[in-house]
């Protein structure tokens, strides 16, 4: 069956629609975005210049600071650009490519802090065995399915949603393109899809934000028979990777382990997962992760010689 579809672009509401709010709002979601790049390609640059971070541990962590940029790139230019600007549209395939770059990154992200977890599970657990267990070639394996799972989930979700039909509705109640409210303006029953939704999206997070709170739960008991600076160490690095998860999957599972209906209340939830969580990221590991302000101390005091070199 032919899908009929008379939408070549679609109109954001957006976050507010009062304009002393958009003023507001344009200048503090780009600073917001400002931090995310700017922190994430920090950490980028202190990981890969410091041969003590190239552990498991910090390839993985390179490896969110990458997503989180891809991640928020996603949503945050678009937003920040529509908070200024009369016209608040979006073609039709632009609209597909935000979705599935949204979803994409969105969903390594949730992979990735899983295997972040499975790192943490083996270094405290398992601690002879660790490097056998993370290996090199297993931390490529680990990372190659990390992103072509996303790469699946987001495949699926994308051609499920723009594959119905959209008549003449065309204004989405967001300020991006994502599967709830662009399902609401389809002119056809979405029952069926937005079960596979559920099953697809909301599952993804509930699962995985579950084997975390697993792994996390064997690695506090394990801690009882450490040492006290041990367990100093482990809870800091822990401690700062359930906050990071806490941010990013509590909003996940409150916009997608549900039907495809919409509160005021999503709007405010969403700004969580696309652009606190990111933003966040950066802070955290660097403020309460010794090895990462060691690592940018010795960077910067790099820096200084250097230039101290060029003088003399």
């Amino acid at each position: 069956m032919q899908v009929v579809n008379n939408v070549t672009e679609f109109t954001f509401l957006g976050l507010s629609q009062d304009p002393r709010m958009q003023l507001i709002f344009f200048a503090l979601f780009l600073l917001f975005y400002i931090v995310i790049i700017v922190g994430n390609l920090f950490i980028l640059l202190t990981v890969f210049s410091d041969p003590r971070l190239h552990t498991p541990m910090y390839f993985f962590l390179s490896n969110l600071s990458f997503v989180d940029i891809a991640y928020s790139s996603a949503t945050a230019p678009k937003m920040i650009e529509d908070f200024v600007s009369e016209k608040k549209t979006i073609s039709y395939w632009g609209c597909v490519t935000q979705m599935f770059t949204f979803h994409f990154f969105g969903c390594a992200e949730i992979f990735v802090l899983t295997v972040m977890a499975f790192d943490r599970y083996a270094a405290i657990c398992q601690p002879l065995r660790y490097t056998t267990i993370m290996s090199a070639n297993a931390c490529i394996v680990l990372a190659s399915l990390s992103w072509l799972g996303a790469l699946g989930h987001s495949f699926f979700q994308t051609l499920l949603t723009f594959q119905l039909p959209f008549c003449n509705a065309r204004v989405i109640d967001h300020y991006f393109c994502d599967v709830h409210p662009v399902l609401k303006l389809a002119c056809a029953d979405t029952t069926l899809v937005n079960m596979l939704v559920i099953a697809n999206s909301g599952l993804i997070s509930l699962g995985c934000f579950l084997i975390l709170l697993a792994s996390y739960t064997v690695i506090l008991f394990s801690l009882r028979k450490r040492s006290a600076k041990s367990r100093h160490k482990a809870l800091s690095t822990c401690g700062s990777h359930l906050t990071v998860v806490t941010f990013f999957f509590v909003p996940c599972i409150f916009i997608y382990l549900r039907p495809s209906t919409t509160f005021p209340l999503d709007k405010a939830v969403s700004v969580f997962y696309t652009t606190i969580t990111p933003m966040l990221n950066p802070l955290i590991y660097t403020l309460r992760n010794e090895g990462v302000k060691n690592a940018m101390k010795r960077l910067w005091s790099r820096k200084f010689s250097l230039k101290e070199k060029l003088k003399g």
